[in-house]
């Protein structure tokens, strides 16, 4: 039997008063949600002239669905984008030559520092005024851009913490059978931290794509501006808002369910490595 000595064992009275809390809570919150729907009644946006079209082909073939695809695009090139540049600086971050080590973990720290949205928004000026790409290229390759260096240096403290969750013994191994310590960091140490931070890797896709959302911001026509764009034809921004809302939760409930089968999956083959699935996420942050 395990006790903490942070916690006591609430007695008759606290449970009770925990128990009136609750209730309480209940209670304000089902008030709140009242209000919310009887202000929303008022308004007529649950009349079904409103709600009508969304069940109409036009509007997904031309809004929806155009909108998920650009999500899904912006998202998949950021994906790779941000796995190659994972890969290079968690590697440089793992170096044994300490200015390699010094300037990958100045540039991951730099690009983790920056919010997304205010990447998003320089690079679209910085595109937009010296004519990098078209016009209506711009919104997408600014996107990229932003999504790409601010989780690819999430990916590459991914790689570095879960390289240092590893047992000792794997890297004492690798060097006492002649290999260099760049041999056994490639050959060794990151296979099998890749493996075990393949679930939190995938997590980070759900990551990846709601940040699309931060595109409409610079008129990339992803799935909420193109939401936005619906309402503004319709004048039913609940109703837009509300479908667009579900399309995102479906979309992110299937890549966490992908995240948790890799998670079983690589618990079950009882690799060495899944050791660090459990801590790496926890140390991404962590300094050396």
């Amino acid at each position: 039997m395990s006790t903490s000595v942070l916690f006591d064992t609430p007695g008759p009275r606290a449970r009770a008063r925990y128990r009136v809390i609750a209730v309480l809570g209940l209670l304000v919150a089902l008030a709140i949600g009242w209000v919310v729907v009887d202000r929303l009644n008022q308004y007529q946006e649950f009349s079904g002239a409103k709600w009508s079209p969304m069940a109409t082909w036009s509007t997904w073939r031309y809004y929806l669905l155009l909108g998920l695809w650009n999500t899904i695009k912006a998202a998949g090139l950021s994906v790779l984008g941000a796995t190659v540049f994972g890969f290079v600086f968690g590697s440089g971050r793992l170096s044994q030559h300490a200015p390699v080590r010094w300037i990958s973990g100045a540039v991951v720290e730099f690009f983790r520092a920056i919010p997304v949205l205010i990447m998003m928004i320089f690079f679209f000026g910085i595109y937009a005024y010296n004519g990098v790409f078209s016009a209506e290229l711009n919104p997408l390759a600014a996107v990229v851009t932003a999504l790409t260096l601010y989780n690819g240096a999430v990916m590459a403290e991914l790689l570095r913490s879960g390289v240092h969750s590893l047992p000792a013994g794997q890297a004492e191994a690798g060097l006492s059978v002649g290999l260099s310590p760049g041999q056994v960091l490639r050959s060794i140490q990151i296979p099998q931290a890749v493996t075990a931070m393949l679930p939190a890797l995938v997590s980070q896709l759900v990551v990846i794509l709601k940040d699309t959302a931060l595109g409409t911001v610079i008129t990339y026509p992803e799935l909420l501006q193109q939401g936005q764009n619906l309402s503004s034809l319709h004048s039913n921004i609940f109703a837009a808002l509300v479908v667009v809302a579900l399309i995102f939760i479906t979309v992110n409930w299937a890549l966490t369910a992908l995240a948790g089968l890799l998670e079983r999956r690589i618990n079950r083959r009882g690799r060495t490595a899944g050791e660090a699935i459990q801590t790496a996420p926890v140390a991404a942050g962590a300094e050396d």
